[in-house]
C-alpha cells in the first residue's frame, strides 16, 4: 500500500500524557462508550497498574506525532498447552478517520511480533458480539472463533 498511513506508523509504549487520547480512542464507538466513560482517576489507576506490571503493555500507534491507535497486550503464563504463555490482545482501536487503511493490521502485526519476542505460543482476544466488522478483520488475520467466551460482572 504505497503512501498508506500503515507504512509510516510507529509503535511505542504509552505514557501518562497519552492517556486522555487513549481513553478517547477506546470510547469512540457505541459499544465501548458507556463502559469506558470519560477520562478520569480510574483510567490513571488502570494505567499505573499496567505500567507497573511486567506482563502488560499499553501500546500506541503514532503517525506524524499523533496517537492514532492503541491496544493493550498481556502476556499470560500458563500450565495448559505444555506451560505455554499466551498473548492476550485487548482494546484494539484505530482513529475512526483512518480505519480501513491498514493501521489495524499493522497494530496486530506488532502485537504478534511482541508475542513472539516474549515466547508466546498463541495469541487470543475477545470481541463483542456487536462488532461484526471486527470479527471479519480478525478472521482475515487468521484468528479462529474456536471457543465460546463467558463473562461475569464482579
Amino acid at each position: 500500500m504505497p503512501d498508506s498511513p500503515a507504512s509510516a506508523v510507529t509503535f511505542r509504549l504509552a505514557t501518562r500524557d497519552d492517556l486522555p487520547r487513549v481513553v478517547e480512542l477506546i470510547a469512540d464507538d457505541a459499544v465501548a462508550a458507556a463502559r469506558t466513560g470519560t477520562f478520569g482517576p480510574a483510567h490513571v489507576a488502570g494505567f499505573e497498574a499496567i505500567e507497573a506490571s511486567p506482563n502488560d503493555e499499553l501500546v500506541v500507534a503514532e503517525l506524524d506525532g499523533a496517537v492514532v491507535g492503541v491496544m493493550q497486550l498481556t502476556f499470560v503464563p500458563g500450565i495448559s498447552r505444555n506451560g505455554a504463555t499466551r498473548l492476550l490482545v485487548e482494546a484494539v482501536r484505530v482513529d475512526a478517520t483512518l480505519r480501513g487503511r491498514g493501521l489495524g493490521r499493522a497494530l496486530m502485526e506488532h502485537a504478534h511480533e511482541r508475542g513472539r519476542e516474549r515466547g508466546c505460543a498463541l495469541a487470543q482476544l475477545t470481541s463483542d458480539k456487536q462488532r461484526p466488522d471486527a470479527h471479519r478483520f480478525y478472521r482475515s488475520l487468521g484468528y479462529a472463533q474456536s471457543h465460546e467466551g463467558f463473562k461475569l460482572q464482579l
